[in-house]
């Protein structure tokens, strides 16, 4: 593995950033992962736990294994570092997640709404309607099993009572998918009133 994979961990760092500046997270909600790889074992590159992104640099990304291990880092990596693992797990063609908190994403979240193919992009960038997970306590298998259930094969889903998740071939792919998530939400939202 090269040293300390910093290069890695500043995408995710400027990731979390972006996210904030686009008013999809905010404090130290949601988290930010890339998927890497050395010559022996599958590894992801996480935001920690409870450090506000305005804050945050490349030095404080964790690098974990799949067992959640850490390999680099002095920090705690997210809370939700199961969810990660499982979707990286059961979908070898993600190579970056994305969760946030965004407002119309978590109301949707909240009241249970799948989101229907309301524009063509859904169609395009997330492969059809956003479906909502069963509810699970924060930060477990059970969230992550359930989260995983409702993305199965698309690259969005809504984490019942909690918020959205969005995947993708890098990091800018997830952002794209995190954005269009909240924005078809919010058209979502406006329509049904």
């Amino acid at each position: 593995m090269s040293e300390d994979r910093r290069s890695e961990r500043q995408e995710v760092a400027s990731a979390a950033l972006e996210l904030l500046k686009l008013g999809l997270i905010s404090g130290t909600s949601g988290n930010v992962s890339i998927r890497l790889s050395d010559n022996h074992s599958a590894l992801m590159a996480i935001t920690p736990s409870s450090t506000p992104y305005q804050q945050m640099r490349a030095n404080d990304v964790v690098v974990v294994d799949m067992a959640l291990d850490t390999i680099v880092g002095d920090l705690t990596p997210s809370t939700e570092s199961l969810l990660h693992a499982g979707i990286y797990a059961r979908r070898p063609d993600v190579r970056a997640v994305v969760h946030t908190h965004s407002i119309f994403g978590s109301v949707m979240a909240v009241c249970g709404l799948d989101i229907p193919p309301i524009i063509d992009e859904m169609v395009v960038h997330v492969g059809g309607t956003i479906r909502v997970s069963e509810y699970a306590f924060p930060g477990t298998q059970d969230l992550a099993d359930r989260v995983c259930t409702a993305l199965e094969d698309r690259n969005a889903a809504l984490i019942r009572s909690h918020g959205t998740i969005a995947v993708g071939r890098d990091l800018d792919e997830a952002v794209h998918i995190a954005t269009l998530t909240e924005r078809v939400a919010q058209i979502y939202y406006y329509a049904s009133i």
